[in-house]
Order: structure tokens, then C-alpha cells, then sequence
């Protein structure tokens, strides 16, 4: 084969990958583009002929460039999006190179082993049940529908009913979840058939009061029921009291997930592990490596504790596959066709160690303490959460001022911070997800806010 091609190609995309990352120290966070520009750029016409692959490259790196947002920047602070930790953004590029459909064991036995190894660190950083089952998805939606699904047909089953015959003839499946429970909940739970969760009472942080969750469990006569916790609020990084519960749900019979998309990762520091007490008595987990340990977009991770209960809800079969007789990475996900998600994480993982993970995890919410301290000496600045983990919510005032700052903010460029409404108010929302950040980031970031408050 001649790779003379590819080789220039790729070749090519290195040094755009390189410049672009070099570039994140200075260049503005927001993109200086928007969608129209950058189609017209790369051109919206379907070429008659071929086009040299690294001329292809070189061309879209120069089109996308002015409408790309600096998300892996040490200075984004958006959405809770992680950055790409060199080791996993390495593996990655391997693992598109390798281009492995990792479903079957047999097949791709380097994925297997990378990713059953993965999978145990995982388990063993968090502190949950030795022998869980994991799944590696694209993101937290897909990992809170896979341990919901095999919540669901669990408690289907315990109630005598046969899954394979769908949900018509099924006994009704009660789901109780905070009132401030992430909307990918409620989108994993439409997929599954099962509609808007009942909603439970909160306390000023978004956390479940265990005295309602008892009351909302007692107000119906036992049956198939799903109880969500949620491990890092959105806006206060607040933590559910797993503990108190899982105790009062595991009494009525019910099924706990736990949705942690960026929180669960306070388990891995011994300085923050006490957020989450309690945590390990679920039933299933759901998060996100692609935030708190900077895999690069997309992969999710999902721990079932019964690893029969996840295989029942999407395990599938076919004549021409071929299967192993330990099982494969096909019965713990809902995809056919998947690429080797959990490769980087093995990557980061063998990189970090447990220390180095702490410590990544320690230096987020420290400095989103930092980022709360600097806030208070800004003129009209309040913040308006417990900063326990992660997150800061900060007002300057009523709603129009608020909104003002953050249009301000993200106008200047410095950093990207944007804003929410949390408890009926416009707010600020700072999330730390980023491994590169510096005490510099923070400064220039908070530097920022002052001349957007002052504006």
C-alpha cells in the first residue's frame, strides 16, 4: 500500500493539532466566527472531483479555526467541560488510527484488555462494589439511560413481570428524583419509556431533604420504583445524602442510580471523599470521563453493581458474531458499533495514578474556591452557593445586571463564563473542569469579571 498520501495527510494534521493547542495561551476563548462564515469558508458545494486528503486538511483546519471556542483552555469555564490531559489526547488519536470497533473480545482483544483494566481502576479510585460491572458510552445522557435501563427491567423483574414483552402489560414504574436533578435524567428516562420522574423537595443547595424522599416513598403502595441521587449539582456542586437515601429507597424495594456526571470524581480524593459517604450503597452510577479526568470528547462510564442486572437490559446476539464465553464489551453498552472510548481513560489513569487523580480532583475545587474568594472583593458581587466541589454561582445584583456581566465577560474574550438561572435568579456559573488550569487562569479570569462588573 502506498501511504505516501495518508502519511502527508496526517502529517499535516499534527501540526494543526499543535498549533492549535499552542495557541490556547493567548488566542480569545469565544470563536471570533459564526456558522455561516465558517461554511462558506470550507465551502457548501460538493466538489466534482478529488481533492489531495492534506490539502483537504489544511483547508478545514483554516476554515474551522476562527469558529472554534477555546473549550480545552486552562481559562473555560463553561457547561462543566473538561480538558484533554496530553496521555488521553495521545491514546485518542491511536485509537482512531487503530479505527477498532470494540464490541467483542475475541475480535479486538487489545480494547478488551485496555478497557477491562480501565474499567476495574475506575471502579477501585471510586470506592464502589469490586465486582461492578462497567460500560464505557458517549456521555452521562447515555450512561444515566443504560443503569436506569437495567434499574428499570430489574424491578420489572422482581415484580414478576417478563421485560422481553415490553412495557404495555407492565406494572407501572414509579421514579422519584430531586427537584434539581440534571436534565439528562429526565431525557434518559422519556428513552426509556418511563416520563417525568416525581419530583422531590430540596434543600437551599439542590439536595434531596431525606424526609420528603421518605414521604414521597410512602405516598404510594410499594412497587417497581427508581430512586436518582445526584452526586454534584449543577449549579452548587452539591452532593445528595447517599447514605440516608439509599437506606430509606433500598427499604421500599427501590433500584438507586446515582447520576455524578462531574461529581463523582470527589470519591477519588481522600480530601473530598467525605462529600460522597454513603455513595457505594447504590445500585448504579453514572459520569462523564470526558470532565473531571479530561478524556477528550465524548466518553461516558457506567458502573452497574450487579453486573447480571446490566448484561439482561442490552446484551444482543447474533449468528455471525463472535462471542467469548467471559462475555464481551457488547453486553454493557447499547451500542453495535463503537470506538475504543475507554482507551484514554486507561491512558489518563496509567499516567496520573491514584495520586496524581486526587490531586487533579483536589486543585478543581480548589481553585474554584479561589474563584469564590475573588468574587466577593468584586463591587455588587455575591455568591450564592456552598462551594463544596467545583462549582461557583455568583448574582451582581437583580437579573439585568447579572445578565449584563456575564455579556460583558464573554465579550472581552479573557475567559469563557456563562450564565444560568438557579432558584429563580440570573446567575454567573463558574465550573472547574480543566487539568491545565493555573493560578494565572484565575487571575486573568477574575481580572475579567472586575472590568465586565465595572462596565
Amino acid at each position: 500500500m502506498d501511504t505516501t498520501e495518508m502519511d502527508a495527510a496526517l502529517d499535516r494534521a499534527h501540526r494543526h493539532a499543535l498549533a492549535w493547542l499552542h495557541s490556547l495561551d493567548d488566542r480569545p476563548i469565544p470563536p471570533t466566527t459564526d456558522a455561516t462564515a465558517v461554511a462558506a469558508a470550507a465551502g457548501t458545494e460538493l466538489p466534482d472531483g478529488p481533492t489531495e486528503p492534506a490539502a483537504v486538511v489544511d483547508l478545514l483546519a483554516d476554515a474551522a479555526g476562527p469558529g472554534l471556542t477555546g473549550m480545552p483552555s486552562g481559562r473555560f469555564f463553561g457547561f462543566v467541560i473538561g480538558g484533554s490531559h496530553p496521555a488521553a489526547l495521545a491514546a485518542d488519536w491511536l485509537v482512531s488510527a487503530w479505527d477498532q470497533n470494540c464490541i467483542l473480545r475475541q475480535v479486538t482483544p487489545a480494547a478488551a484488555a485496555l478497557e477491562e483494566t480501565a474499567g476495574r481502576w475506575l471502579v477501585e479510585l471510586l470506592g464502589l462494589p469490586d465486582d461492578s460491572a462497567v460500560g464505557f458510552v458517549t456521555g452521562a445522557t447515555m450512561a444515566n439511560f443504560t443503569g436506569l435501563a437495567a434499574g428499570r427491567d430489574e424491578v420489572l423483574r422482581r415484580a414478576g413481570h417478563d421485560v422481553s414483552a415490553g412495557l404495555a402489560s407492565a406494572p407501572p414504574v414509579r421514579v422519584l428524583a430531586g427537584r434539581e436533578r440534571h436534565e439528562s435524567v429526565d431525557l434518559a428516562l422519556r428513552l426509556l419509556g418511563l416520563g417525568t420522574p416525581e419530583l422531590v423537595d430540596v434543600d437551599d443547595q439542590g439536595r434531596i431533604l431525606p424526609a420528603a424522599l421518605e414521604a414521597a416513598l410512602g405516598a404510594a403502595p410499594t412497587g417497581p420504583t427508581l430512586v436518582v441521587l445526584q452526586a454534584g449539582n449543577v449549579h452548587s456542586g452539591g452532593f445528595d445524602p447517599f447514605r440516608e437515601c439509599t437506606a430509606l429507597a433500598h427499604a421500599h424495594d427501590a433500584w438507586v442510580h446515582v447520576d455524578g456526571a462531574f461529581g463523582l470524581w470527589a470519591a477519588a480524593s481522600p480530601r473530598l471523599r467525605h462529600l460522597t459517604a454513603g455513595l457505594a450503597d447504590a445500585d448504579s452510577w453514572a459520569t462523564d470521563a470526558h470532565k473531571t479526568l479530561n478524556v477528550p470528547y465524548d466518553c461516558g462510564v457506567v458502573v452497574v453493581r450487579d453486573p447480571r442486572a446490566l448484561h439482561a437490559a442490552m446484551s444482543t446476539h447474533g449468528a455471525y458474531l463472535i462471542e467469548d464465553p467471559t462475555g464481551d464489551p457488547i453486553n454493557g453498552v447499547p451500542e453495535m458499533s463503537r470506538r475504543g472510548r475507554g482507551i484514554p481513560v486507561w491512558a489518563v489513569l496509567r499516567s496520573l495514578g491514584r495520586s496524581g487523580v486526587a490531586a487533579m480532583v483536589d486543585r478543581m475545587a480548589s481553585t474554584a474556591r479561589a474563584f469564590a474568594e475573588g468574587l466577593r472583593d468584586l463591587d455588587g458581587a455575591e455568591v450564592l452557593n456552598d462551594v463544596v466541589f467545583t462549582q461557583v454561582c455568583a448574582a451582581f445584583g437583580d437579573d439585568d445586571r447579572t445578565g449584563r456581566v456575564v455579556e460583558a465577560v464573554l465579550a472581552d474574550g479573557t475567559t469563557w463564563i456563562s450564565g444560568s438561572r438557579w432558584q429563580d435568579r440570573a446567575v454567573l456559573r463558574i465550573a472547574v473542569s480543566n487539568w491545565s488550569t493555573t493560578e494565572d487562569d484565575v487571575a486573568r479570569s477574575l481580572a475579567a469579571l472586575e472590568r465586565a462588573a465595572a462596565g
